[in-house]
């Protein structure tokens, strides 16, 4: 099992290579997370996603490719818990419209919906089992994993998510993407079956209440170990395909990785679980369609729509998104 994760770790690690890193986990991590919840469906899921590996692999980067060159796109990555207060996670409305009328639209739009947004998907993707409509699951099923894993992380849960106020930028990608990409070969990330929730809401808000619980040591951390390394120690320069890009250095990295104790592992493994338990509540809430019965890969209309999209959004002149933009 660990020599079979080593393989598809270094798999998806030569691809990145030699494509540009999206936001969030990463191109790496995101891919990596909706490949592990394939695996954590149960048999009358995990066929027709197992045959769709590659589809829901591939497209789990699509929402940040969306990020800035869609309206309304990017506050569905985030939430700045600390915007609204102390204890803001477990005081803030679970219903969105709720949420507007508390807090108005602009002010969510501008400081994240990211639970608001999983909880909107897990509808739409329960609706798309009912209709057995194959090219939506798939569609809602990539998204929504990238969606989830975002709320996984530490830094989608603050105001300060790149170190912006802290004199800590570049945190942002040194902990959700140098760290796993360096590091997750050793990484136990096979979290069991899926599990059926009985409150989707409450997962998602649970998962963003964890992660900013974690804000804290991930920030002081690194300002501590800051403090013991020179400029020249803590970055250095690295061959990435054609391009030498400057990063945190080995050295860094690994010793970061040691002070956070396994704290990127677990949040893996746990967005990688919490996928699978999504889709496996929504195809549930579905009627537990037959999905043998249903064609086991996207129809050409998808995948010339899938083709449009990639197009229109590289032609498409990037814009200023509210919040967590850099």
């Amino acid at each position: 099992m660990k020599r079979a994760l080593s393989l598809l770790l270094l798999g998806l690690f030569l691809l990145f290579v030699t494509t540009r890193q999206a936001q969030a986990w990463g191109f790496f991590g995101h891919r990596l997370l909706n490949r592990l919840a394939v695996y954590t469906l149960p048999p009358g899921m995990v066929g027709f996603y197992k045959a769709n590996i590659d589809y829901i692999t591939a497209n789990a980067t699509r929402p940040d490719s969306r990020r800035t060159v869609v309206p309304g796109e990017a506050p569905k990555h985030f939430l700045d818990v600390d915007r609204y207060g102390d204890s803001a996670g477990y005081k803030m409305p679970r219903r969105y419209a709720d949420a507007i009328a508390r807090y108005t639209e602009d002010s969510l739009l501008q400081h994240g919906t990211v639970p608001w947004n999983v909880v909107a998907m897990k509808n739409q993707l329960t609706a798309a089992f009912t209709a057995r409509d194959t090219d939506r699951i798939l569609r809602l099923s990539a998204d929504m994993g990238h969606y989830i894993a975002d709320a996984c992380v530490p830094l989608h849960t603050t105001r300060n998510y790149n170190g912006q106020f802290t004199n800590q930028r570049g945190i942002h990608g040194l902990w959700e993407s140098r760290l796993p990409e360096l590091l997750s070969s050793d990484y136990d990330l096979f979290s069991g079956k899926a599990k059926y929730l009985d409150n989707p809401s409450d997962a998602i808000w649970g998962a963003v209440i964890r992660s900013h619980a974690a804000v804290d040591s991930v920030l002081r951390f690194e300002r501590e170990l800051t403090a013991q390394y020179a400029q020249d120690q803590k970055f250095g320069y690295e061959q990435r395909g054609t391009q030498t890009i400057r990063t945190y250095s080995r050295e860094f990295s690994r010793a970061y990785h040691a002070r956070l104790n396994g704290q990127v592992e677990r949040q893996m493994r746990y967005a990688a679980a919490l996928i699978g338990n999504f889709w496996y509540t929504c195809w549930v809430d579905g009627g537990s369609p037959d999905l043998s019965k249903m064609p086991r890969t996207p129809s050409e209309t998808e995948k010339q729509r899938l083709d449009r999209e990639a197009k229109e959004t590289a032609a498409t002149p990037v814009t200023t998104a509210p919040g967590h933009d850099e």
